[in-house]
């Protein structure tokens, strides 16, 4: 099934899908969700922020080839590393995130 999300390791079971036979997901299937590629973070306080010009370099808190977070809706859903595709950024993912507390 090509609608199927690629299976996890140390996943104990594939969700459960309702009994209607997937209509409901189905039904889900063209919301749109706000998703982000995070590279890192830094702190700073405002009198900082409003000094920035071009040719700042800011320092984040992860080293230079980490991989970077994806986020939907502002929740962790995987990882992956930083690729250029046609002149644009992209991620390639390398690892789907379990939303199951101790997976």
């Amino acid at each position: 099934a090509a609608d199927r999300v690629p299976s996890q390791r140390g996943a104990a079971a594939p969700p459960r899908r309702p009994a209607d036979g997937g209509a409901t997901l189905r039904m889900l299937q063209h919301v749109e969700m706000t998703l982000t590629a995070e590279i890192g973070r830094t702190r700073m306080p405002v009198r900082q922020v409003l000094e920035l010009v071009p040719g700042t370099v800011l320092e984040l808190d992860r080293e230079a080839g980490a991989p970077a977070d994806v986020m939907v809706n502002g929740r962790l859903v995987a990882r992956g590393e930083v690729v250029v595709v046609d002149e644009h950024y992209g991620i390639r993912i390398t690892e789907i995130v379990s939303s199951e507390p101790g997976a």
